[in-house]
């Protein structure tokens, strides 16, 4: 290793070890917000509030109505007055159901009987997914009754494949550690670049004849120790608090991870360059970095599902190609079959990055070495 280099290196470890709100910003904040994003984000809807009126009160609606709420999906509102609607136009329920005076009849007279389903419809992917539980819950009545048919000539029978347990930590989880992975070695690495300029230390390294390439390299080993001592701590602990674990080889995560660190250094490197403060590199790693990495990675919802032409900004964002990785290696299992092509392309996005922040400090370091 070139000795520049590697005192380069020392010096930034150095630094960073006396600052101790950069050492929060290492460690404190990426636990914070494993925590945060790790309790806090459920796609899975439970306890709905739902209102129902009977104007049968038969025991067959009364059972009706107690197989709705067997599960934990559903919960009873309370409601007053005589309209349902007024439940769901005052907040307090997301869905009415109304059971007809003639409901039991109907059924024991082999008829059908249709029960009125009001559902608040603000949230479509909510009221998409009530829609659907009542009437799978409607159909397991029928069924469980014997009030329909009961022979089918073609029965499907499903399970779930890799997470038969539909554990919403382990689609979470590793989705976290990409947002998280991205967000803070990318801001401590713009930090530290920017703060040479601030303070114009900087020049002292112009003056030293060290490189643009051999500047940046040696902040960049740096902060990819850092990233890596990060990336031990927040894994380890969203295994320990999560119970998360790898589900196959994890030598492509370990390789991606690196790829990874180094690409969000890179990034963060290239943003301090770029900027003129402090605030201004803090400002473009939250609102490129963090919304890409939330937003267009696949973390929250699938990638499919992002419009055009902002799916062609998401095709560059290495979290989404880190995202794969994770969740291959703790959910899926496949190794390096199913995410060599996605390693590779985090790899090409660090080195695309780094060569971007030496390209744009080159001519900065001609400049001020001329203007002296």
């Amino acid at each position: 290793m070139n000795s520049r280099i590697r005192a380069q290196c020392i010096k930034e470890l150095l630094q960073f070890r006396r600052d101790r709100l950069t050492l929060g910003l290492a460690f404190l904040l990426p636990l914070l917000s494993l925590l945060i994003l790790g309790f806090a984000i459920r796609l899975e809807t439970k306890h709905i509030p739902v209102v129902v009126q009977d104007l049968d009160r038969s025991p067959l609606s009364r059972s009706y109505t107690d197989r709705l709420f067997a599960t934990n999906q559903f919960q009873p509102s309370r409601w007053q007055g005589d309209d349902p609607v007024e439940a769901l136009d005052r907040g307090e329920a997301r869905a009415a159901v109304i059971i007809p005076p003639d409901f039991s009849r109907r059924l024991k007279a082999g008829k059908t009987a249709s029960i009125q389903v009001l559902v608040d419809g603000t949230d479509a992917n909510n009221a998409r997914v009530i829609r659907n539980s009542l009437q799978a819950t409607t159909e397991f009545f029928l069924r469980d009754r014997g009030l329909v048919d009961a022979t089918q000539p073609v029965l499907a029978r499903t399970r779930l494949w890799f997470n038969p347990g539909r554990k919403e930590s382990l689609y979470i989880v590793p989705g976290v550690y990409a947002v998280v992975l991205w967000i803070f070695p990318s801001l401590l690495a713009a930090i530290a670049m920017v703060r040479e300029k601030e303070k114009r230390t900087i020049l002292q390294v112009y003056a030293s004849g060290i490189g643009a390439g051999e500047l940046l390299l040696g902040k960049a080993m740096a902060y990819l120790l850092v990233g890596g001592a990060m990336a031990l701590v927040v894994m380890g602990l969203g295994s320990l608090i999560f119970h998360v674990g790898f589900a196959g080889d994890p030598t492509p995560l370990l390789v991606g991870t690196a790829a990874y660190l180094a690409s969000a250094v890179s990034f963060g490197l290239l943003l301090g360059v770029r900027s003129a403060s402090q605030n201004a590199a803090v400002q473009g790693v939250s609102l490129i970095g963090f919304l890409t990495a939330l937003l267009l990675s696949g973390f929250i919802y699938p990638v499919s599902n992002i419009p055009f032409p902002l799916s062609l900004v998401s095709a560059v964002v290495p979290a989404r190609y880190f995202i794969l990785i994770s969740r291959d290696a703790y959910v899926r299992g496949t190794g390096w079959p199913g995410v060599a092509l996605d390693v590779l392309v985090v790899m090409v996005s660090a080195v695309v990055l780094f060569a971007a922040a030496c390209r744009s400090l080159g001519p900065m370091q001609l400049d001020d070495g001329a203007g002296r």
